[in-house]
């Protein structure tokens, strides 16, 4: 699999990357997994702000876990004058099906939150086999899949404004 020898979240010479400056942003992060999600949050964050986003207008919201940020995402868009959502999470294969439910179900959900709002939902959340690869994916040697959604959120809402 290509993806055992790359980092997915080096943008450098790959894409430009447009200014998020003037836009505001809405994160909803769920706190299952904490030590995957808070590593999640703090990339895409750190993002946000390396690509030109004031911190004023970065807004952060915890849910209890991936399931919730549909829910949590289509609150903000409800309630706040908002760009962009990016949802991050981390669900772990277990021994039953329960996994599979969830991510058909946060993922459907967010397209939905999405295209109902006409606003860029993203999917941030890692659906991975084991613990080692949700760390690998969350600062790990894969990089960070919180960068990669705060880079995705920039260039949709700046796809948006044009």
């Amino acid at each position: 699999m290509a993806t055992q020898l790359k980092n997915l979240s080096d943008f450098s010479s790959a894409t430009e990357i447009p200014s998020a400056a003037g836009y505001s942003f809405g994160i909803v992060v769920a706190e299952w997994n904490a030590e995957i999600t808070n590593a999640l949050y703090k990339a895409a964050y750190s993002s946000l702000i390396k690509y030109g986003a004031h911190a004023g207008d970065i807004h952060t919201y915890v849910v209890p876990g991936s399931f919730e940020l549909t829910s949590g995402a289509e609150l903000l868009l409800k309630n706040m004058k908002l760009d962009a959502i990016i949802c991050l999470g981390c669900v772990i294969q277990g021994e039953t099906r329960h996994f599979d439910f969830i991510c058909n179900a946060v993922a459907n959900g967010i397209s939905n939150v999405a295209i109902k709002h006409s606003k860029p939902v993203i999917f941030g959340v890692l659906t991975t086999d084991n613990q080692q690869q949700a760390i690998d994916r969350a600062g790990g040697r894969h990089g960070n899949k919180g960068d990669e959604a705060a880079v995705t959120a920039v260039k949709m809402v700046n796809l948006l404004k044009q």
